[in-house]
């Protein structure tokens, strides 16, 4: 969510209490629906396979604060996008094997869609980039789009005109329409989709720009409300969500401590860098000193990001497919993958 800030304590032995619900009155280790790996299980089940992509490439990916190394991306990224690749060939076959059964030729397989959730300046950008790079590289699928859902967030003017200016990535302030639109087009399987593009040093919508994404193999839609679950119409009826759309969804998750000291970090950094830009939104912020830069920054987690988060975020992290549970030093310490 573009606040200022943004680019685009639980033991660190254990997994917090809680993380997912269990079935009552049954120990949660037992039922949980979750397989659980930890980061040398995790990493053992690519060590024969290498990683595709270099340091310097790493270095790009990287988003401003995470500390994605070589490291990180062989123990962490290279399994994933393994099992996301035989995710992507299990839909091929299935695909094939529901032509054969219907007697017919069906319609061309509809690109497989990953979704990557999780709060302001826990690293999602980063992990989307990466799985976009990475699954590039395996040739079953190398047409690997990604789209940001901040192109879909209304135009400033018009959060505006309907009060929610200062409630910017909260869910009210996406057109949802459009952007279900757009996943439900990717779905159907058209040549040629097109996506708004949004800019963080302007923090807005750039007018009449668009991204095009043409035949993907796999689209990645990474935002802080894609796994919102569908709302209740007027009359009562429920209507889709984007998430109906997905084949596999990523959460990448930290403790709630751990995010906002992230965003303070990362906002002091801006201020620096990005906040300096003579066009930046932000460059009243550039001016600040040290303390009145995390004042501020805590003033805007405090009354805007945290509640997003706890609110309408995190509820969503229970509906992934696969959890990615970062520690205090932004690496990845445990993964829950959804038993099959």
């Amino acid at each position: 969510m573009p606040q200022p800030g943004q680019q685009h304590a639980a033991p660190a032995s254990a997994p917090p209490t809680g993380w997912f619900p269990a079935v009552q009155g049954e120990t949660p280790r037992e039922t949980s629906p979750y397989l659980e790996l930890d980061r040398d299980a995790w990493a053992a089940l690519a060590r024969e396979t290498e990683s595709p992509l270099t340091a310097e490439e790493i270095h790009r990916l990287r988003g401003l604060g995470d500390s994605l190394d070589i490291e990180e991306v062989r123990e962490v990224y290279l399994p994933l996008s393994r099992l996301l690749s035989m995710y992507v060939e299990s839909a091929k076959k299935l695909h094939q094997e529901q032509e054969h059964f219907l007697h017919q030729r069906t319609p061309p397989r509809t690109p497989f869609v990953i979704g990557v959730a999780g709060s302001v300046a826990v690293g999602k950008s980063t992990t989307a980039r990466v799985l976009q790079q990475m699954l590039a590289h395996w040739p079953q699928h190398p047409n690997v789009a990604l789209v940001t859902t901040d192109g879909f967030l209304y135009p400033n003017a018009e959060l505006e005109r309907r009060g929610l200016l200062q409630r910017k990535g909260f869910p009210e302030s996406y057109d949802r329409k459009a952007l279900l639109r757009f996943v439900i087009d990717i779905k159907s399987g058209k040549d040629e989709v097109a996506a708004p593009v949004y800019s963080h040093l302007v923090y807005d919508v750039v007018p009449d720009e668009k991204v095009v994404v043409r035949s993907p193999d796999i689209v990645i839609v990474e935002g802080l409300n894609v796994l919102q679950p569908s709302r209740s119409r007027e009359d009562g009826r429920t209507g889709l969500a984007v998430s109906d759309f997905f084949d596999f969804s990523v959460y990448v998750d930290a403790h709630t401590t751990h995010v906002r000291d992230w965003y303070t970090q990362r906002f002091l950094k801006l201020r620096q860098t990005a906040f300096r830009d003579p066009d930046s939104y932000f460059r009243k912020y550039a001016a600040l000193t040290h303390d009145e830069a995390v004042a501020e920054s805590e003033r805007i987690w405090d009354t805007i990001n945290g509640p997003n988060l706890v609110d309408n975020v995190l509820p969503t992290r229970s509906r992934a497919t696969l959890v990615l549970r970062k520690d205090a030093d932004h690496s990845v310490r445990y993964v829950r993958l959804r038993k099959l």
